[in-house]
């Protein structure tokens, strides 16, 4: 398989997006933070580390979905990073599966790119 590294946070689902196609669980999980948090689904407890990140993205995996990613907001200060985006999520039929706006805090990786810390699909969640 091929590896992916994000050069920019805008590029993570991108990057993402291209795993998914090839089924590639491990590369999903290599495009997040070993301490990320995934706020996905909302109303779910956060799924934490890469093993939260293998059972956020196990359930696509035979269906091999693309993301869309509009990134309209990215601030970088130092090896952190903010990003906003209207994303959607379709079936190879073409058929929307899910879309939202998204809320993420990008971190720099071992590897020099970029992934996910905290990745927040439908925006951050609020106060209980």
């Amino acid at each position: 398989m091929t590896q992916r590294t994000a050069h920019q946070p805008r590029e993570i689902a991108d990057c993402v997006s291209a795993y998914l196609q090839e089924g590639d669980l491990e590369g999903i999980t290599s495009m997040f933070h070993p301490d990320c948090k995934i706020f996905f689904p909302p109303d779910q407890p956060p799924a934490t580390g890469i093993a939260g990140a293998r059972a956020a993205f196990a359930g696509f995996m035979d269906l091999r979905p693309a993301i869309k990613s509009d990134v309209f907001s990215e601030v970088i200060i130092g090896d952190t990073a903010l990003v906003r985006a209207n994303w959607s999520v379709v079936a190879p039929d073409g058929t929307v599966m899910a879309e939202g706006q998204s809320t993420e805090v990008a971190k720099r990786l071992e590897n020099g790119g970029w992934g996910y810390l905290i990745d927040c699909p439908y925006g951050p969640p609020t106060l209980a």
